[in-house]
């Protein structure tokens, strides 16, 4: 009898251990995978994004991938991504495919010149106004640096677009008050590369996101990069109330508070083929959009509005 006794008290102690292991560990382990491509503009965020939810759950793996909105759009709407990155508004045409957008935070794209433009000291004294912009990049009536700032420089302007369907294309044409195809000048796929070409070239103008502008440590533009500041009172001259690009905290804070003009400051996009059903895609969507969001300032993004976020978690509930 004793015998027995002592064996169903072992019986209760194992069931006990058992027990108290089940209540302190999670009852589903989040796992999955989560494919993602898209836009440049939104990439670097992403990827700090994905790592640090992978830290949280390490059953989660990622696939992601730059490529330009164009393709983020066009991967996410046939399914062949889980999400596309897009930065630059969706259309209702997209809509009516089934883009289900979700906004995650909000950036610019800028105008950029080399460092070695031999008229600098006069571009960051009387900046680009939006009619100038118009007639460098859509009609082709500036030629020189001299006709797009006001002084006698006979410098050519030699112009550099995107070759690829992206975000940035289309937020600076339509800032332009046109579309992406009606850029001028010599195409350059992705981001990186437009970069890269208008700091080789001292007689260069293109526009890229800021992140490919300033250094998210330093705070401070990239070696041979520089932004051109736009006159956005079209008074001839920067004021003092313009000068905002010095860092990337000072042009940051100027998109905030609305002082850089929108276009070409833009909200970013997380694109899905319908409503969101995989646990682990949502649950990442939701974190990014809360606990997230801790990420966005540091690595040279802007915060949307409390309300705003509030709003596209409740699209996906």
């Amino acid at each position: 009898m004793k015998q027995i006794t002592t064996y169903f008290i072992a019986i209760l102690l194992i069931s006990s251990l058992y027990s108290v292991r089940a209540v302190g560990q999670p009852k589903t382990a989040l796992k999955g995978n989560i494919s993602i491509s898209g836009a440049f503009a939104l990439y670097p965020l992403t990827v700090k994004w994905t790592e640090e939810f992978k830290k949280l759950h390490p059953g989660v793996n990622f696939d992601i991938s730059a490529g330009g909105a164009g393709k983020g759009m066009t991967d996410a709407l046939t399914k062949m991504v889980d999400i596309g990155l897009v930065s630059r508004d969706v259309s209702p045409e997209e809509v009516k495919k089934g883009a289900f957008a979700i906004a995650v935070t909000k950036d610019a794209v800028v105008p950029t010149i080399s460092a070695a433009n031999p008229n600098m000291k006069d571009i960051l004294a009387n900046g680009l106004d939006r009619d100038a912009a118009i007639n460098i990049y859509i009609t082709g009536k500036t030629k020189t640096w001299g006709q797009a700032i006001g002084t006698k420089s006979a410098v050519p302007i030699r112009i550099y677009t995107r070759s690829d369907a992206c975000g940035a294309g289309e937020t600076w044409a339509k800032y332009l008050g046109k579309k992406q195809e009606d850029l001028l000048g010599v195409g350059v796929f992705g981001d990186p590369g437009l970069a890269q070409a208008v700091t080789k070239d001292p007689s260069g103008i293109a526009f890229n996101n800021i992140g490919y502008v300033y250094d998210a440590k330093t705070k401070k533009t990239n070696p041979g990069i520089r932004v051109l500041p736009i006159d956005i009172n079209n008074n001839g001259k920067i004021d003092q109330d313009e000068n905002f690009y010095n860092t990337m905290d000072e042009i940051v804070n100027a998109i905030a508070l609305g002082k850089y003009p929108s276009p070409p400051a833009r909200d970013l996009y997380f694109v899905i083929s319908g409503k969101p059903a995989k646990k682990e895609l949502v649950e990442f969507i939701k974190w990014s959009l809360t606990e997230g969001q801790k990420y966005v300032l540091e690595n040279g993004y802007i915060n949307l509005s409390k309300e705003k976020l509030a709003a596209n978690l409740e699209k996906i509930k």
